[in-house]
């Protein structure tokens, strides 16, 4: 039976290269000068440090920039609290959200069943299979799903006939 998996990625490299180059426009820009303005990153999480809330703001922007440059979407950066570090300064955890969160492979699922297509999903950790009769209609339901779900970036891929 044709199938194909629902999954929502980033490519670490391209985190990466994005995070370097924040770093290194934020070390050049003028109104950065003399603060101590920064992005670090573990794995999926990202670290922002600024002096103040404005320039962490702006850090930010700067790293959006980054990321929708590097092809990765910004709906999958999940912004923590602001937390005060010693010497007045702010930091903030930023979060990259990758896989299939349980609750939206239930909406897929659920919303696959009440297209009526004749389709089956099936959750596998942070991935949905979704398996069909005939590839045309396992087509149906990636149009259905790029139009439907826009809370996080969807891939479709190990398409199989």
């Amino acid at each position: 039976m044709p199938s194909f998996d629902v999954v929502s990625e980033v490519d670490k490299q391209e985190l990466k290269n994005a995070v370097d180059q924040t770093n290194k426009e934020v070390s050049t820009r003028f109104d950065f000068k003399g603060s101590d303005a920064r992005v670090e990153q573990k794995d999926f999480v990202l670290t922002v440090f600024a002096d103040d809330d404005f320039k962490l703001d702006q850090v930010k922007d700067v790293l959006n920039a980054k990321l929708t440059k590097r092809a990765i979407d910004i709906r999958t950066v999940e912004a923590g609290t602001i937390e005060k570090v010693s010497g007045g300064k702010v930091k903030q955890e930023v979060t990259i959200k990758v896989g299939v969160a349980t609750e939206l492979a239930k909406k897929i699922i659920r919303l696959l069943k009440d297209s009526k297509l004749k389709v089956q999903g099936a959750i596998q950790g942070e991935t949905v299979r979704i398996t069909g009769a005939k590839r045309d209609i396992l087509q149906e339901a990636i149009a259905l799903l790029r139009k439907e779900i826009t809370e996080q970036p969807l891939q479709f891929n190990n398409f199989r006939d």
